[in-house]
């Protein structure tokens, strides 16, 4: 049984969408693709698994340390934390 990421939308306007993403151990978003270019603000430290077209690959993350990615990217997140993993996404329409 796969646990599904929980997302919190907080703002959507005409100009940006953002979303607290939870995500507890074992959690994760199930394949997307992003429509629009996002950077992601992680509220806590570890890691998180990505598989994408090209494979599975593991990111570090730092709390407060953001990054950015542009409109296509297409991927399953996934928590392999044994403990919870949050971040806040901001995408730019």
């Amino acid at each position: 049984m796969t646990i599904a990421a929980v997302p919190t939308l907080q703002i959507d306007n005409d100009r940006v969408r953002v979303i607290e993403w939870r995500f507890a151990p074992g959690a994760s978003t199930g394949w997307h693709r992003h429509e629009y270019d996002y950077v992601v603000v992680p509220m806590t430290t570890g890691k998180l698994r990505l598989r994408d077209a090209q494979g599975e690959r593991s990111a570090d993350l730092v709390a407060g340390v953001s990054y950015t990615r542009k409109a296509g990217v297409e991927h399953d997140v996934s928590n392999p934390n044994p403990t919870e993993f949050v971040f806040v996404e901001i995408e730019t329409k």
